[in-house]
């Protein structure tokens, strides 16, 4: 492992190539990148999580800690790691200070895995909206966590509202277990679905289950809400009988037809590090989620969204001034579509540009305000159209 302190953009990819020399490895044997965006106070748990998912899917992993953003001097420190505490792949833990944390993407960049998809998971409650991050502009697959929100309801609405393909919640992979369920008895049935009932909480996992129910069967489905943590029972009325299923415990489920006997199935509540590892293993956009997604929100025509984002330029020390006014504001028709449909805001000096479909910056230096040298900031090809997820 090599610590740097104080340092640049230059020395942190000249010490990942050492230390990759060091190791024996091989930059094309990765998948892909997966940034990971989180803050000093989570960043153990992210990183126990990117480590799983690092442990199935072999991947750069760079960690971006954005600290203090107000503090007067901007500073880089950085961890490099091969083959070490965070799993058998190469991995970068930056913290940013000052400025240089709005410009994350400075630094970022040019340590991407060459020809890999990009992955940006936000470890922390998402930006209202994604274009505000350039770190989620240049992804081809983007997972938030609207329960980190204060208001994890309202946060998944938002994230209809700024949907693009390619975006995903790990709230829905939290529920893949029950969907593989439901599904695989379904399809064992001959009658007509009618009615549905969900029993669990106001929470985002119940709420896309209750999408997913009226999108895949076309039905009404009510929700009977509990004080539960989690989803209790799924219920499904056919005309000639019923499928229900009903959490055990937390590592099984209740398989009931009227036709047949209860069976006991397994149902198993993951951790954190699985959610991931089941959305990394994804790198096209997932149909199926946008359907549930639009089902539940009522915002329509998610899938038939660009998959590019134009960056807008967002300052929160200004805005706190009650000096700036982001773009977007003045133009929600960017919100979750490319920049085509908005007008562009004139950015400072070191923020980052449009083109070809990623974010085209200006070096690390310039971002930071210093003198210090930067690495030169690559480009990549932007995110291909993706093809629809097959029915869960």
């Amino acid at each position: 492992m090599t610590t740097l302190w104080d340092t640049s953009g230059t020395e942190v990819v000249k010490a990942l190539s050492a230390e990759r020399r060091a190791a024996g490895a091989v930059a094309f044997g990765l998948a892909l990148t997966l940034v990971v965006v989180t803050d000093q106070r989570s960043v153990d748990e992210a990183e126990t999580a990117a480590t799983t998912a690092a442990s199935a899917h072999p991947c750069r992993t760079l960690f971006v800690v954005r600290r203090h953003t107000e503090a007067p001097d901007p500073r880089l420190d950085a961890e490099v790691l091969v083959g070490d505490r965070l799993g058998p792949g190469e991995a970068v833990v930056m913290r940013m200070y000052g400025r240089l944390a709005l410009h994350a993407e400075s630094v970022v960049l040019p340590l991407l895995a060459p020809d890999a998809p990009v992955v940006t998971w936000w470890h922390d409650a998402p930006p209202d909206k994604i274009a505000y991050d350039p770190l989620g502009v240049f992804a081809d697959r983007r997972i938030t966590d609207v329960m980190r929100c204060s208001d994890p309801l309202k946060g998944l609405q938002q994230r209809a509202e700024d949907y693009a393909p390619g975006d995903t919640d790990l709230a829905w992979a939290n529920i893949t277990g029950w969907r593989s369920l439901i599904a695989a008895s379904y399809d064992s049935m001959s009658g007509t679905p009618r009615s549905a009932t969900v029993t669990g909480p106001a929470h985002p996992s119940t709420a896309l289950m209750i999408g997913w129910l009226r999108s895949r069967l076309n039905i009404a489905v009510e929700l009977d809400q509990t004080r539960d943590s989690f989803m209790k029972q799924v219920k499904v009325v056919l005309d000639d009988d019923t499928l229900m299923v009903t959490r055990h415990d937390r590592r099984s489920a209740v398989l009931h037809r009227s036709d047949q006997g209860d069976r006991v199935q397994p149902l198993a509540t993951r951790d954190l590090g699985d959610l991931l590892a089941e959305e990394v293993k994804r790198l096209d956009a997932d149909g199926v989620y946008a359907e549930a997604l639009e089902a539940w929100t009522g915002v329509k025509g998610l899938a038939q969204r660009s998959p590019l984002r134009t960056h807008i330029w967002r300052d929160p020390m200004q805005e706190a001034a009650g000096t700036d006014t982001p773009a977007s504001d003045a133009n929600p028709g960017t919100s979750g579509t490319a920049g085509a449909q908005g007008a562009a805001q004139e950015r400072p000096p070191g923020a980052p540009a449009r083109r070809g479909g990623r974010t085209r910056t200006g070096g690390a230096s310039a971002a930071r305000g210093d003198t210090k040298p930067a690495a030169a900031v690559s480009e990549s090809n932007g995110a291909a159209a993706s093809t629809p997820a097959d029915q869960a």
